[in-house]
């Protein structure tokens, strides 16, 4: 050890040692995070940069020997051999290469050792070659001892930097690879020279310029920088491009590709984030849910760029009213969730209105003016919720709760009103789960002549006995379907079993079913009716499908188009619950209809009621005058009978013929005689009988509307 550190104290430039030591420490560096990013990639890819990375070890290591070279002091005129130090050079890259390949390419535990000894073998014998190429006049002799030392002190300590540098890219690994890379190169090369014994022999009057060797010294020092320098600039232009599409990357990944605002992924880490804050000692937030009313008209209109660019404007007003103290995200379609801080709920009542001013603000969209409304609900954390799954569902709540209100668009987590609407909107689960298992019933409701009572057909009606609650009025989960979406499911559910159940009859009997004004939305209604009839195997003319004219109201031109269709398969279209409503005398003009079903509300009071008997006297004559015939529904008296009977209608259903029944109890009806259900009992007491017929205890139960 002290001969080495005589060797260079008193035998080299100290001055082009230091440049040396700077160039190999630089070019350490350089060649360790090219390897390094070699390794973190595949393929063609992997080889380039390891090319890269044997380019500047070449360089770093060829310059670092070269300077170190001339600054010895040999005390004898030297020359370099040009040949034998442009292969020095080569064998350098090559070697580099071929060890950084192995260790970078091969993935196992052991290559990035035996890489790291190919690497320091080639440092080794690049420099025995430079020093072959080193001409002096004088004779040479080698100490062995120093020389094997060299060659092991190259392989084991670069073996050693290449390991370090492929298992860990913590700072301090770096700065020890780095290390240990300038120590392998420094150590070759000074254990190398002390080995070097030169005995100068003048032969001739030639001499070393001292002045151009330290020109040349740095001359190399300049241009291994540059080589290095170019090296290291790839690899800190591609760092510097990775992380920007990083960037990138984070911000597509947590943000809203269309409106820039946080997307729903960023929104629930915000969430969580907020949520822990305020269980460790933070102020409360409020989760705030917004959906927008009337968007979809926005799509259905002008089509989905035309949405886009709604979103676009809507997005920027929210985050131009934004104070800095909202965390705005859009969470879906067109839905957006805040998460802002409460003072007071007055306080954040202010803001929200403020905010949905600006949403609701008409705008100017390809030349049209647009608006939207906005439906806000919110609940706070921990007031009103102490779990994260509780204050999202509160939020849905008050929002429901919102959209479902005329009157107040933000409404805040209330525990007794949202009850109700918790309550609803598991019944809608239920139901849903009720049509995936089989859980609902077709019921049949028998519709007879007047004259005599004979049956003339049937009119289904949906039943549901839910396992935990019992029976459920339909009155009450219609609605419920509409609301959810599960009305165009629920009503070709009841289509294809009322059909299929009365075509299994094998009879000529007619069946009705009842068309919700939801069902229309259907984008093939007739398609789906005529696919039903097929499938099922009923004749056309034996399904008659009711209607109310509310569902005409909503979209006049396409509905009847659509009626016009389902009428061509053959199917009667009957007119429900006229009298009430709009039962307006247009809707019966622009479409021929079979039949008009008079409402049970006017049965009630037609014993006692003039104006009750005259109104059903005049839709009587208006059937007559326009060839429809009337049904009359919700008859429960044999006295309501015999006055419908004097006033001419020719048919009617209620209880008085008896109440809604499975189909079992229809097929047994059915199996000897189809008049079976003529209800003889009734026609007794037509005939002069005084006794009444018991009515039912229950309410008329309305069928699938």
């Amino acid at each position: 050890m002290f001969s080495v550190v005589n060797c260079i104290t008193t035998q080299h430039n100290i001055w082009l040692v230091l440049v040396a030591a700077l160039v190999c420490v630089s070019g350490s560096w350089a060649v360790l995070r090219l390897f390094s990013r070699g390794r973190s990639v595949n393929g063609a890819e992997a080889v380039g940069w390891q090319f890269l990375a044997a380019t500047a070890a070449g360089a770093s290591i060829w310059s670092t020997h070269f300077i170190a070279i001339i600054a010895y002091h040999a005390g004898t005129p030297v020359t370099f051999d040009p040949v034998l130090t442009i292969i020095s050079l080569l064998i350098a890259m090559a070697g580099s290469f071929c060890g950084l390949m192995v260790a970078g390419m091969i993935r196992t535990s052991w290559s990035p050792a035996v890489g790291g000894a190919l690497v320091g073998l080639s440092i080794a014998i690049m420099h025995y070659t430079g020093m072959l190429a080193y001409v002096a006049q004088g004779t040479v002799d080698w100490d062995m001892r120093f020389l094997i030392a060299s060659i092991f002190l190259a392989v084991t300590i670069t073996s050693a930097a290449i390991q370090i540098a492929s298992r860990d890219y913590s700072a301090a690994s770096k700065i020890i690879s780095v290390g240990l890379l300038t120590l392998a190169i420094v150590s070759l090369h000074f254990t190398g020279m002390t080995a070097f014994k030169l005995t100068p022999i003048f032969i001739d009057d030639s001499y070393s310029n001292p002045a151009a060797l330290q020109a040349m010294a740095l001359a190399i020092a300049l241009l291994s920088v540059i080589i290095v320098g170019a090296v290291a600039a790839s690899y800190l232009i591609d760092n510097q491009n990775r992380v920007r599409s990083v960037s990138e990357l984070e911000h597509m990944a947590l943000n809203d590709v269309l409106t820039g605002l946080a997307n729903r992924a960023c929104f629930n880490d915000r969430l969580a984030a907020q949520i822990e804050l305020v269980n460790n000692g933070g102020a409360k937030f409020a989760l705030v849910a917004i959906d927008l009313d009337r968007f979809k008209e926005i799509n259905d209109i002008k089509g989905h760029s035309a949405g886009d660019e709604a979103l676009k404007i809507l997005a920027q007003r929210m985050r131009d009213a934004n104070d800095g103290t909202m965390f705005i995200a859009r969470t879906g379609g067109d839905e957006f969730s805040i998460i802002a801080p409460v003072a007071s709920r007055g306080e954040l009542r202010e803001a929200l209105l403020r905010l949905r001013a600006e949403i609701i603000r008409p705008f100017m969209l390809d030349g049209f003016h647009a608006s939207v409304g906005a439906s806000f609900g919110a609940c706070i954390f921990p007031d009103d919720a102490q779990e994260r799954e509780t204050l999202i569902n509160n939020t849905d709540l008050a929002l429901y709760r919102a959209k479902s209100e005329i009157g107040e668009k933000i409404c805040f987590f209330d525990k007794k009103m949202d009850d109700t609407v918790r309550n609803k909107r598991q019944l809608a689960i239920d139901l849903r789960h009720a049509l995936e298992n089989n859980q609902l019933e077709v019921y049949y409701q028998v519709q007879t002549l007047v004259s005599d009572s004979s049956v003339i057909g049937y009119e289904a009606l949906l039943r549901w006995q839910h396992p935990q609650r019992g029976f459920i009025p339909p009155v009450e989960f219609i609605p419920l379907a509409e609301e959810s979406g599960l009305i165009l499911q629920l009503g070709e559910w009841v289509l294809r079993a009322a059909c299929s159940q009365c075509s299994s009859l094998g009879m000529n009997i007619r069946v009705a079913v009842n068309l919700s004004p939801v069902q229309f939305l259907h984008p093939n209604l007739p398609g789906l009716v005529a696919d039903v009839l097929t499938d099922t195997g009923l004749r056309a003319e034996n399904l008659e499908l009711e209607l109310t004219e509310s569902a005409i109201i909503q979209d006049k031109e396409r509905t009847l188009l659509q009626l016009q269709q389902i009428r061509k398969l053959g199917v009667t279209i009957a007119l429900d619950d006229f009298g009430t409503g709009y039962s307006s005398l247009d809707t019966l003009r622009a479409f021929p209809f079979d039949k008009i079903k008079l409402d049970r509300s006017f049965m009630g009071e037609i014993e006692s009621s003039k104006s009750a008997r005259a109104i059903i006297r005049a839709v009587l004559a208006l059937g007559r005058s326009l060839e429809i015939p009337v049904l009359a529904e919700g008859i429960e008296t044999c006295d309501q009978l015999a006055i419908l009977h004097a006033e001419g209608c020719e048919s009617a259903q209620g209880y008085l013929f008896g109440r809604p029944a499975p189909f079992a109890d229809i097929l047994s009806g059915h199996k000897d005689d189809p008049r079976a259900q003529a209800l003889p009992s009734v026609q007794k007491e037509m005939s002069g009988n005084k006794e009444r017929a018991m009515t039912a205890a229950a309410p008329p139960v309305h069928c699938l509307a």
